[in-house]
């Protein structure tokens, strides 16, 4: 089914803390209308986790390989995972 959703986890990998990576991935994903979170992680990556079309997925991985203008992404993980439904798209810390 084309509309069918799905989640997915990104671990994205770089300059990606302190350069409001969070907050323009929630701002993209609020764009496409997906659902999810992102989070900083101890390891100074970026996890994000969300929810919608593959289309949608698909368009949110392909900006979280560059990020905003003062990130510098060196690697990003894709992994499907099992479906999560969210209530919106949050930052959490």
């Amino acid at each position: 089914m084309v509309n069918e959703l799905s989640s997915i986890r990104l671990i994205v990998k770089g300059k990606v803390q302190g350069v409001f990576f969070r907050k323009h991935t929630r701002q993209k994903a609020l764009d496409l209308g997906l659902e999810g979170e992102v989070m900083n992680q101890p390891d100074g990556s970026v996890c994000v986790l969300a929810t919608g079309t593959k289309d949608q997925l698909e368009a949110l991985t392909a900006y979280c390989r560059t990020g905003p203008p003062a990130a510098s992404v060196s690697s990003l993980q894709v992994e499907i995972i099992g479906f999560k439904k969210f209530s919106s798209f949050r930052i959490l810390k």
